[in-house]
């Protein structure tokens, strides 16, 4: 989910109510709260306190709602654990420690250190491009050995990788795509799921997409992917969540407010994503 912003710069939280309302309306299976398209390395920890609140409460047990948790200290997460409330909420997604680039070794050395101590289920997020590391799929498979890590959220965008990682899972592993654009063609090798920027704005088309897809009916879910792929690729082609956001804006769901270092799409490109709406 986004973090919508009032034009001082604080969390608007009536806003975010109605996004969480609006996207369950519209059909979809889980939210993500906290992640890296609600802006969170922007956020005080009280911030996300209220933010995670906000949505747990506002959801009412209507669909499972995970909770974004990771950094590049792995004792900063634990001490985390002991300081979070997790009433309501279903698994913790946790992103590969970035800046420090640690070897395979430190991953699953890191994340085994964190299923231990966690409260929850944990999924793995593996997003090279804005950590500046790689979880192989060989560390995937071997972290998947662990009971209380049920899955990865797959942003590399490494085909081979990821459908080597399908091929090789134990069954009850969760591959879920994080890339919007390759979600159909990865669900066609074996994925489970999609855990979507472009839901934000557009949650009815994507979730009918992964329910098709789902179902087996590539087909009918090619017809949704192709109508939405020029949408997507806007949404990612100026940074994200500048791009989706500016989506949401124009269908007057938020404010279009982010906070620095993001900053709103050129004025170009905000008049292309009017005429995709």
């Amino acid at each position: 989910m986004v973090t919508p912003f009032l034009q001082t710069g604080e969390v608007d939280y009536p806003n975010l109510e109605q996004l969480v309302n609006h996207l369950i309306i519209s059909g979809v299976d889980y939210l993500v709260a906290l992640g890296t398209t609600g802006e969170t390395p922007t956020l005080t920890d009280e911030e996300k306190h209220k933010i995670l609140r906000t949505i747990v409460e506002t959801t009412q047990n209507r669909v499972p709602v995970i909770v974004g948790m990771g950094g590049p200290s792995t004792h900063h997460i634990l001490q985390q654990f002991k300081t979070f409330d997790f009433s309501g909420i279903s698994a913790i997604l946790s992103v590969t420690p970035y800046y420090n680039k640690p070897t395979q070794t430190g991953l699953i050395e890191h994340y085994q250190e964190l299923a231990y101590h966690a409260p929850l289920p944990m999924i793995l997020y593996n997003v090279g491009g804005r950590t500046g590391c790689n979880m192989e799929a060989e560390t995937t498979l071997k972290l998947a050995e662990n009971e209380k890590i049920i899955g990865i959220k797959e942003a590399s965008g490494m085909m081979n990788q990821i459908m080597y990682l399908a091929k090789h899972k134990p069954e009850n592993f969760l591959i879920i795509s994080g890339d919007d654009a390759i979600t159909l063609p990865l669900m066609a090798v074996g994925a489970d799921g999609l855990i979507s920027v472009v839901s934000n704005a557009f949650p009815a088309e994507m979730a009918q997409m992964m329910h098709l897809a789902q179902e087996g009916n590539f087909k009918e879910a090619a017809v949704f992917h192709n109508q939405m792929l020029d949408i997507i690729q806007a949404c990612f082609k100026e940074g994200s969540p500048a791009g989706v956001k500016a989506f949401l804006a124009v269908q007057n769901r938020l404010e279009y407010y982010l906070r620095l270092p993001l900053t709103r799409v050129s004025k170009e490109h905000q008049e292309r994503i009017k005429n995709l709406v």
